[in-house]
């Protein structure tokens, strides 16, 4: 397990390129579970990126796969944040090539490979506004809270979540499905990653959770929705999540972001140079 970056209860972002600023509040946590000798799940929790990895392949070779994209998407925030720009998709994209070859590099990977899912969210600017882009690879989800109202914003690349879209299951049968941990996609494997992105809009108020299967596979989207509703501050609602998660049975590592938009505000109007200052005129 890697974690990169902490929670905090106010940061804000500055992006002077709009003349806007965007506050947020966040919270992480992860758990071994019950069953679990090692948690192969990572995270990183580091404006302007957040993201949860759930590493395949056993043991180390799980742990590396996860930790190799986490520390790929720290890095690329970070680049993003010493220009002063925000992340982009093709940053992502970038990290997440770079990041398969870290694992092929990896201690503990086998000929058979290894990988992970990936999903996360990123702050950005598309059409000169402000925008959070969500991405996936895998099963891991994100879901945003917005009114009231829970939306799983990504949609799993797996097995059973294909025989809902033809219609040959129902969502409450794919929750139980014999094959509810195969998945069609994933980062590594000897695999180009290609994620799927969503641009969402930014609305003070909004609260985002980014979370791995061990989560979602112990919670129904109603109690997701409950903890959420329920505790105002990130850090007990992600707290709240991965103890409801354990006590459901705790089958797999579980992990969560719980981010919070506390505010998108106008920057500070800019100050021209002295030497273009409007002067009165000399009489």
């Amino acid at each position: 397990m890697t974690q990169i970056g902490q929670g905090s209860s106010s940061h804000t972002i500055a992006l002077p390129a709009v003349n806007r600023s965007v506050t947020l509040a966040w919270a992480a946590l992860t758990d071994v579970g019950h069953r679990r000798e090692v948690n192969e799940d990572s995270l990183v929790a580091r404006s302007p990126i957040f993201a949860v990895a759930d590493g395949m392949g056993g043991h180390s070779a799980g742990d590396v796969a996860s930790k190799a994209v986490v520390t790929r998407l720290a890095a690329a925030a970070d680049a993003a944040v010493e220009a002063g720009e925000t992340i982009s998709a093709e940053a992502i994209n970038a990290a997440l090539g770079l990041a398969v070859a870290d694992m092929k590099a990896g201690e503990g990977v086998t000929d058979q490979g290894t990988g992970t899912t990936v999903t996360g969210v990123a702050v950005t600017i598309v059409s000169d506004v402000p925008q959070l882009i969500s991405y996936n690879i895998g099963d891991s989800r994100v879901y945003q809270l917005t009114g009231g109202v829970l939306e799983q914003v990504t949609v799993d690349h797996s097995v059973v979540q294909e025989l809902v879209d033809a219609g040959r299951i129902t969502r409450e049968e794919a929750d139980v499905h014999p094959h509810g941990n195969v998945i069609t996609r994933a980062v590594g494997f000897h695999e180009p990653p290609v994620p799927d992105y969503r641009i969402l809009p930014l609305s003070p108020g909004q609260r985002i959770l980014v979370c791995s299967d061990g989560l979602t596979k112990e919670l129904t989207a109603y109690g997701i929705r409950h903890f959420l509703m329920s505790n105002p501050k990130p850090d007990d609602a992600v707290a709240a999540l991965v103890t409801a998660a354990l006590e459901n049975g705790g089958r797999d590592n579980v992990t969560a972001i719980v981010l919070d938009i506390v505010s998108v505000d106008d920057g500070p109007e800019p100050v021209a140079p002295a030497d273009q200052a409007d002067t009165a005129p000399t009489v």
